[in-house]
């Protein structure tokens, strides 16, 4: 609660990360498990003498560089200003907290950058062995950004030892880091194959089209076999307050994970049955049809990630609102308004008590709620007078378990109270 808050109308700064991000993580797992896609193509294309599979790659790895580089890039850019804006306090941690991962990270990237150009641009102008080296060096650059980025990402659900070691390997070799490291590895390869078996498809000749399809569909079949396994590995490696969101603790959490589910079993059949065994059959549409229902699972991983750590943007560490778990006494000794440094009230009076209040809720209930918008808080307290909306807001723990104690004063949950309660108003005055 030390920066200002941004307030974004009808989704909520939640769910504009969400879209931001998870389209950038449906390009980038593609830009590692494609990277591997790219090389061991063209070795294979050399070593069975195969035009069809080298002229594939070489098309393909056009296609390859705009999606990753300028898309992937620009997002990535994208994810950067939408959280630091939705949420600075954590950004702000994790960049502390991590910094030097951080900078490895961006090394990474910059050689992830300069060697696909040269791998896409020497096709043809530079020997065999050089081409294919250029390719690893990607590759590997690819990789090991995941590895980072993995670490810090695998922190904010489960910290581990370094909440009490505040130890740079403590947090990044955390208790998640190697289960979730491994599905997002599992996943980047069937996401090359799915945007292989995407490109196959606008290949003109059907014979060339045919043999890409099955090609690219035996990086998707044993893939979507491993996958499940990989999934309950990092299940088990979950919190127990996690896992109880995922098994129905929160209803929406365990649906987006069947519907996750229901994506990969699709998938695993369309792959098998149209591109494997059938390939006359696969086309653009259902090219097409796998490629939204792999952006689906990506969704659904995603969004069961993010919401099992509620009420924690860094489990343990800190509130979603920005609140340090350390600072709660001390900010409940004071109040929320006082200690905010961008609250222009400090002191609540029966004039500026309605005004207090919608102060109170953005810093304190806003990165999760809205008013008229995605998760409205109307519907919740529409059935409720101001002295219960009052007493819920003083335990809200106890009222949802995935809601932060409320870290204000008595007169600061009232204020609140008022405020949220003339909506109630303007609903019976609209009925």
């Amino acid at each position: 609660m030390n920066y200002p808050f941004w307030e974004v109308p009808l989704v909520g700064g939640g769910w504009l990360i969400g879209i931001v991000a998870i389209l950038h993580v449906f390009v980038s797992h593609f830009a590692v498990g494609g990277g591997l896609f790219l090389v061991l193509s063209e070795i294979k294309a050399y070593k069975t003498n195969n035009n069809v599979i080298l002229n594939y790659v070489k098309k393909h790895s056009k296609f390859f560089l705009l999606l990753t580089i300028v898309f992937g890039a620009l997002s990535g850019v994208a994810i950067w200003f939408t959280i630091g804006l939705v949420s600075p306090q954590a950004t702000s941690a994790l960049i502390h907290i991590f910094v030097w991962g951080w900078a490895i990270e961006w090394v990474f990237f910059f050689v992830e950058i300069a060697a696909v150009m040269i791998y896409y641009y020497s096709w043809e102008k530079v020997d065999r062995r050089t081409h294919l080296a250029i390719g690893w060096i990607y590759f590997i650059a690819a990789l090991l950004s995941m590895v980072i980025i993995n670490g810090i990402l695998s922190f904010m659900l489960t910290p581990g030892k370094w909440i009490e070691t505040k130890n740079f390997w403590d947090g990044f070799f955390n208790p998640t880091y190697f289960s979730s490291l491994v599905v997002r590895i599992v996943t980047a390869i069937v996401m090359a194959g799915i945007y292989g078996l995407f490109t196959a498809t606008f290949l003109v000749e059907k014979e060339n089209r045919q043999q890409i399809i099955k090609y690219s569909s035996k990086w998707v079949i044993p893939f979507m076999l491993i996958l499940p396994i990989a999934s309950l590995w990092y299940y088990y490696t979950l919190p127990d307050i996690p896992k109880e969101i995922v098994l129905g603790g929160i209803s929406f959490v365990s649906n987006t994970a069947i519907i996750g589910i229901v994506a990969g079993f699709l998938i695993f059949l369309l792959v098998l049955i149209m591109g494997y065994f059938n390939t006359r059959l696969f086309n653009k549409f259902v090219a097409t049809i796998i490629l939204i229902l792999g952006l689906t699972i990506m969704f659904a991983g995603e969004r069961v990630r993010e919401s099992i750590r509620k009420p924690y943007v860094i489990y343990d560490y800190m509130y979603s609102n920005g609140l340090l778990i350390n600072q709660f006494d001390s900010i409940k000794e004071q109040g929320i308004l006082k200690t905010s440094k961008w609250s222009k009230i400090k002191e609540i009076t029966d004039e500026n008590k309605l005004q207090a209040g919608e102060v109170g809720f953005k810093l304190y209930c806003a990165s999760c709620h809205i008013i008229n918008g995605y998760n409205d808080v109307k519907p919740l307290i529409s059935d409720l007078d101001e002295e219960t909306i009052a007493m819920i807001i003083n335990d809200l723990e106890n009222y949802r378990g995935y809601m932060p104690k409320f870290a204000g004063n008595e007169a600061e949950a009232e204020a609140i109270a008022k405020w949220l309660y003339q909506f109630n108003k303007e609903n019976r005055k609209e009925q």
